[in-house]
């Protein structure tokens, strides 16, 4: 039995972790693979304070909070009616404690949240620039995924004011903007640690980039091998299997 109330088009989805579960609308937006991808992507030390920018439904606090010891998640997200999808889901794993759901700007992120307060700052931000391609701007899926209400630096920019001196960041992106990705955590000095790059197939291009930055950090980057999600149509690799935890 739903111990919480779901509204029209609404479901509920196994996680595969902890019997945790998510809330979502397909007819609004699903999380995607990406932030699955993050969220194993992440490291997380134990008794860390984490914030997740504009966290949508929640689904990375929720999976942080399954796969770490981190002492307690934030997440930021300017559409009510997701950041209300999200609170629920909460209250749906019991964990009202470790995760709270803030509405809210990420461009006012250093307004609502204390400045360098964070060991761990995640952001699976839009992707595409501008209007490109947009018959509805007004649209939850255009707002997640078009640069309608926040940009890339406004991300990083405000990631750096919130993360303490050596603290981590960890982005999901595309490949084709890799080049600013850099030049702008550079300016706002997170340092570049980490990337991966995701490719669909083995030979196929990386259609995403899995990036970690430190506040403050010295200029040295480690790129991991690449991650490549099917070994042939419907079917996983290993690794994205370990991802997921089935």
């Amino acid at each position: 039995m739903c111990e919480v109330a779901l509204k029209e088009n609404e479901r509920i989805d196994d996680l595969q972790r902890n019997g945790y579960r998510i809330i979502q609308n397909p007819e609004k937006f699903c999380f995607g693979m990406d932030a699955v991808l993050l969220s194993g992507f992440t490291r997380v030390k134990p008794g860390a304070n984490v914030l997740d920018l504009g966290t949508g439904t929640g689904i990375i606090p929720i999976l942080l909070e399954a796969k770490t010891d981190a002492a307690h998640l934030s997440a930021l997200e300017i559409q009510e009616e997701s950041a209300d999808m999200a609170r629920r889901s909460v209250m749906l794993n019991h964990l009202e404690n470790k995760i709270d759901i803030v509405t809210g700007d990420i461009k006012e992120a250093d307004q609502i949240f204390q400045a360098a307060s964070f060991d761990v700052i995640t952001c699976n931000p839009p992707y595409m620039i501008g209007q490109h391609g947009l018959t509805n701007p007004d649209a939850p899926k255009a707002i997640a995924r078009h640069e309608i209400l926040c940009t890339l630096e406004d991300v990083v920019r405000n990631a750096a004011k919130l993360l303490k001196p050596g603290g981590s960041f960890y982005m999901v992106h595309r490949p084709f903007r890799l080049a600013e990705i850099i030049t702008v955590m550079t300016k706002y000095k997170l340092e570049p640690k980490r990337m991966q790059l995701v490719h669909p197939y083995v030979d196929k291009e990386p259609n995403m980039v899995l990036i970690e930055g430190c506040r403050g950090g010295r200029p040295r980057m480690t790129v991991e091998k690449p991650l490549i999600v099917y070994k042939e149509p419907n079917v996983y690799t290993d690794e994205i299997y370990d991802v997921y935890g089935y």
